[in-house]
């Protein structure tokens, strides 16, 4: 039988008992229907699992307790910080969802001069919570004891200026010639930077330029913006992360 794997707040510690916060046991009860005596596995993004069992299960509060705390072998040795222009409907969901099982570290939603969606200041920090939640649903489900982290929406420029010392940075760009296997030496930490649908504008490709973003590309095909970063995180896990000793 599987068991399921909760993300809490709650800091964890081994051989430990206590209460579930309401969400999460609400979780549990209702949509798990899990009961007294049931095994978990908690996480509380720290990279550890601690198995865990259900001393007592009540509609609104879950007490358990922890055991030993195991060391997650699901995180890539590589860090990876997605700037994502956000698009409309659900595609932004499948971004963090997919790009949180492909291993992402960062998620960082951005504007940009073509950008489709446009929120204001109480609807831009309700999206964050919401798409932070996806993120660790994702987390949960495919295995991950860490959670990515979803920033606050930023601009393109403001992005780039302030990644752009930070390990080796991409934008992706299907004009440009430059193909990231060209790249010789093995980075740890990678920035990826990806437009809307009808791509970053000119000014912006050559923004990221000047601030020593690479001009990259993943092949022949002009990629969908929800589809760019699950074959671009796929390509530089292949490259430098899960399948690197």
């Amino acid at each position: 039988m599987r068991i399921p794997k909760i993300y809490t707040e709650t800091a964890l510690t081994e051989n430990t008992e206590f209460t579930l916060q309401e969400q999460e046991a609400q979780h549990i009860v209702k949509v798990l229907r899990m009961k007294e005596g049931d095994a978990l596995r908690l996480f509380d993004g720290s990279g550890l699992f601690y198995p865990a069992e259900i001393i007592q299960a009540e509609k609104k509060s879950v007490l358990v307790k922890t055991s030993w705390a195991e060391k997650s072998l699901s995180e890539s040795k590589l860090h990876t910080h997605l700037g994502q222009v956000m698009s409309r409907g659900d595609r932004m969901d499948y971004v963090i969802q997919k790009s949180t099982e492909l291993g992402i570290n960062e998620i960082t939603p951005l504007t940009s001069e073509r950008c489709e969606l446009k929120l204001k200041r109480e609807r831009a920090e309700k999206r964050i919570k919401h798409w932070q939640q996806v993120a660790i649903s994702a987390a949960e489900q495919c295995g991950r004891a860490c959670v990515p982290k979803v920033h606050p929406i930023m601009t393109v420029n403001d992005w780039v200026h302030e990644n752009k010392n930070k390990g080796l940075s991409l934008v992706l760009h299907h004009r440009d010639t430059q193909k990231i296997t060209d790249i010789q030496t093995p980075p740890q930490h990678v920035n990826l930077l990806i437009g809307p649908e009808g791509g970053l504008s000119q000014s912006e490709i050559k923004l990221a330029t000047q601030a020593s973003f690479i001009p990259s590309t993943f092949g022949p095909r002009v990629m969908r913006t929800e589809t760019a970063p699950v074959a671009c995180l796929s390509i530089l896990q292949w490259l430098w992360g899960d399948f690197q000793g």
